[in-house]
């Protein structure tokens, strides 16, 4: 089975549109708060984790993108930082079972720090064009499950009225792109349009048929196909 992601990377392209124009409004009305500058990496320090349709954007653009040597320095970066990832969330795991609040381990989080494999030594961005939403909207006022969040490097002013991005409305419409596909594919994985995945672990998986549920039903279609000859 040939997989067509056009039509699911259409539909993402369109929100990152969207996430590109709400940036340039905000900075438009709000100058001298947004404070971000070429070379400035504060954002690719941040954890954060990618909805399945735009682990496979990323993932696509990576691989077709970077080559040769960058691409090798790029996927041993990402495995140290798969590898923080993966303590961090571990230990946030460990303090929900102990009773921590559940608030106070997000701000945990929040406060750690992993670089992103996609940094390079020249502090800039190796995908900057195909970089995620979450570093386009990095810089502004945004808000999650009700709580607003900003660069703490910009000039917004804790308690001032600022427009905020709700990053809840985008989290859905990429949540639908990720349903579509699932239910396209037919992969025997019936929930993994839930699934989130860390940058690292994006540019690290192969996205193949096997990953994706489907091999066994390509295996089958071989199968009858040499039994029909």
């Amino acid at each position: 089975m040939k997989i067509d992601y056009k039509p699911y990377f259409i539909k993402y392209q369109t929100i990152v549109k969207q996430a590109d124009e709400l940036f340039a409004r905000v900075q438009k009305e709000h100058p001298e708060c947004v404070k971000c500058t070429v070379k400035c990496s504060d954002c690719c320090h941040a954890l954060f984790d990618l909805t399945l349709i735009e682990a496979i954007y990323i993932n696509y653009q990576f691989n077709k993108c970077i080559k040769g040597k960058g691409k090798i320095k790029v996927v041993e970066k990402a495995n140290r930082a798969d590898r923080k990832t993966h303590m961090i969330k571990k230990q946030a795991y460990k303090s929900k079972k102990a009773g921590k609040n559940e608030t106070e381990i997000l701000m945990d989080i929040a406060a750690e720090r992993v670089k992103c494999p996609l940094l390079n030594d020249d502090e800039m961005c190796n995908l900057y064009e195909y970089r995620p939403i979450t570093c386009r909207l990095y810089g502004i006022p945004t808000s999650i499950g009700g709580r607003s969040h900003t660069c703490g490097k910009s000039g917004f002013i804790e308690g001032k009225p600022y427009p905020a991005v709700n990053m809840d409305v985008i989290q859905k419409k990429l949540y639908d792109i990720s349903y579509e596909f699932v239910r396209e594919i037919k992969t025997k994985y019936v929930k993994m349009a839930d699934m989130l995945v860390p940058l690292s672990m994006a540019i690290l998986t192969d996205f193949d048929e096997e990953f994706l549920g489907i091999a066994s039903s390509k295996k089958a279609e071989e199968k009858q196909g040499k039994e029909n000859e």
